[in-house]
């Protein structure tokens, strides 16, 4: 009882509110109030994972079998609050939460027997020291626990590169096209590996990943990301 009244308490003084819409949330909810939940703009890329608008945006930058998206980015939209609340505002379990709500999605349909590994986009350590989590990472874990995959953590990120939000297609290949590696070759090898990030836009930091793992002998690599436009 007298944690319970603690935890009535704190709710009362410091609110925890939605991470989508501000509103205050019941005890049975986490991060992301039912409603919003309800209101998702998610997407069925995974109902035409090998031909969809991900695909054509990669083609002739890498080889992947399939990509998928749990949800539509549109700005001002419900995907940009919840991906500025994961990257910006110190949600990592925000991450974990909208993995879980996608790989729960994907098992549904089967998925979870399409992948041996799961293998985050990996941020450079001056970076990862800065946020102090890996918003790629958290989203794995999430469906690493829906999907009962692994996650492999053998790519690293080796150069530090500048942002990529003003470039053009063409310059954000040129900026990540030689700044991953992989530390051990062996435990990819034969795998079908689902390679995730937070967001898609150009497509071209998660082609030059699945460049070095598609050069380093795996079955395959499909790509998984939270939010992708058009």
């Amino acid at each position: 009882m007298r944690f319970t009244f603690l935890e009535d308490f704190l709710a009362l003084v410091f609110p925890q509110t939605c991470c989508g819409c501000k509103k205050s949330l019941f005890r049975f909810e986490k991060l992301i109030c039912k409603h919003c939940i309800a209101n998702l703009p998610v997407t069925s890329y995974h109902l035409m994972a090998e031909n969809n608008d991900l695909t054509v945006k990669l083609m002739g930058l890498t080889d992947v079998r399939k990509a998928i998206s749990l949800l539509r980015f549109t700005k001002g939209g419900l995907s940009k609050k919840l991906l500025h609340h994961l990257k910006y505002k110190n949600k990592p379990e925000l991450g974990v939460e909208l993995g879980k709500i996608y790989g729960y999605r994907l098992k549904e349909s089967g998925f979870n027997i399409d992948w041996d590994q799961i293998i985050p986009v990996p941020l450079h350590p001056i970076k990862l020291k800065r946020r102090g989590y890996n918003q790629s990472e958290r989203f794995a874990a999430g469906l690493s626990l829906a999907l009962n995959v692994p996650v492999n953590h053998e790519l690293k990120r080796i150069r530090y590169t500048e942002t990529q939000t003003r470039k053009s297609r063409l310059q954000r290949w040129e900026n990540v096209s030689e700044v991953f590696t992989l530390v051990e070759n062996h435990t990819i090898m034969n795998k079908k590996i689902l390679l995730v990030d937070d967001v898609m836009t150009t497509g071209a930091t998660l082609a030059a990943c699945a460049n070095v793992l598609l050069q380093s002998s795996v079955s395959s690599v499909d790509l998984a990301v939270i939010a992708a436009g058009r």
